[in-house]
């Protein structure tokens, strides 16, 4: 992947599919979830006024070790939803009438993990 992103010094939400994007596609199904290469780096490098939300369609059931694993890495997120459907990922949002854009999207290829995402902080944005 190599994407970059240019961002203002706004607080931000961070909107994440779990399996495939940040730890490997059903890795948990084989006994334990593994990171994906620079997931695990980027997401303890969000700010911490950030919000950060994850996304899994992995079922109820797995709640437990899924919030364990993700407490044993030290990664700090504000919210996970489970039993989210497998379909497309759709985010609507308006933008500031400075102009300034408000919703950017990065599709992963499954299991490439975020190396190759840089964010820039742009004070003038």
């Amino acid at each position: 992947m190599k994407e970059n992103l240019r961002l203002s010094t706004l607080g931000k939400t961070w909107i994440f599919d779990f399996d495939g994007t940040l730890v490997e596609h059903n890795g948990y199904k084989c006994g334990a979830d593994h990171w994906l290469p620079g997931a695990k780096e980027f997401l303890q490098g969000l700010p911490a006024e950030d919000y950060v939300l994850i996304l899994t369609a992995r079922e109820e059931a797995a709640r437990k070790a899924t919030e364990d694993f993700l407490k044993q890495e030290g990664i700090r997120y504000d919210d996970i939803k489970f039993q989210i459907p497998m379909g497309e990922r759709i985010l609507l949002n308006d933008s500031k009438p400075s102009g300034l854009k408000m919703s950017y999207s990065v599709e992963c290829k499954r299991n490439e993990g975020l190396l190759g995402l840089n964010v820039e902080i742009d004070e003038d944005l």
